[in-house]
């Protein structure tokens, strides 16, 4: 069997191999552990990395440094606000490119071919078995990694941990500007513990635009994270997503990990988000 060549991409791996090489990272990342509080973290983009054996998918370093490849600015947020409080985080290692760990596989999003006007020739023609050795390379490993962190601060104590996603989107889709700073996506017709209270926490700040459920909703049937690991077992959530200018460098990220400590101390000193809801 011949490698897969397709236009301006080479698999270079040979028949057989894993997906992952022993030169390539882990497919999660977890960020304090052991942290005491019952609060977990969790990031499904906020890595641009592509296994060495798919030679970047076909793109350049610049596209897969760009939105498409990741979550500008989650990803090193999500370890601020992990540290802040002491609580665990997980990390998805590998580009949302590779497979998208916010998305049902059975979702055409989950394995773009072409994502914002950007061909990704590595991704053009998958096979069933291919999208198989990326989800079993890949997305089980960090979701089962999320399960056994939430269960494990579950688990220890008498509080229902809390689930915290951590986003980030475009200025504009198109032509059209997305005037949110932030946006607190939720279920409109579910679990409100944690959407309300930060919504009106962070408007009555008076110096932010924020969005509810914008720029597209938490209800989403595409996401997969949320209910997966909050929604269903009844645990308080909230996905979060932040503007990507406004956490482009380290002096935004530090600016939003103030704002966002601050916001989630006022939600999290309300005992009922420790408590299973639905």
């Amino acid at each position: 069997m011949e490698p897969v060549r397709r236009d301006g991409f080479t698999d270079s791996r040979a028949p057989g191999d894993p997906l992952l090489g022993p030169d390539d990272p882990p497919p999660y990342e977890i960020v304090n552990p052991r942290g005491p509080s019952p609060v977990v973290f969790l990031c499904d983009h906020a890595s641009n990395r592509v296994p060495e054996g798919l030679d970047n998918l076909g793109l350049s370093e610049a596209e897969l440094a760009g939105h498409i490849g990741w979550d500008i600015g989650a990803g090193e947020l999500t370890r601020h606000l992990a540290r802040y409080f002491d609580a665990p985080a997980v990390l998805a290692g590998y580009s949302r490119l590779v497979v998208d760990c916010n998305r049902h596989l059975h979702d055409d999003g989950a394995f773009l071919a072409v994502s914002d006007g950007v061909a990704v020739p590595g991704n053009a023609g998958l096979s069933e078995q291919d999208k198989a050795d990326r989800a079993e390379a890949c997305y089980w490993p960090y979701h089962e990694a999320c399960s056994a962190v939430i269960e494990g601060v579950e688990a220890r104590g008498d509080k229902v941990p809390v689930v915290i996603m951590m986003h980030s989107f475009t200025p504009a889709m198109g032509r059209e500007p997305r005037p949110w700073q932030i946006g607190i996506l939720w279920d409109g017709d579910g679990d409100a513990r944690m959407a309300l209270p930060l919504l009106g926490f962070l408007r009555n700040r008076g110096d932010l635009c924020v969005g509810d459920n914008e720029p597209y909703s938490g209800a989403s049937p595409y996401g997969y994270t949320m209910p997966a690991h909050a929604g269903q077992a009844g645990r308080a959530n909230i996905q979060i997503e932040i503007r990507q200018d406004q956490i482009g460098d380290h002096a935004g990220i530090a600016r939003w990990a103030d704002i966002m400590a601050e916001a989630f101390g006022h939600v999290l000193a309300d005992p009922a988000v420790f408590r299973r809801g639905g």
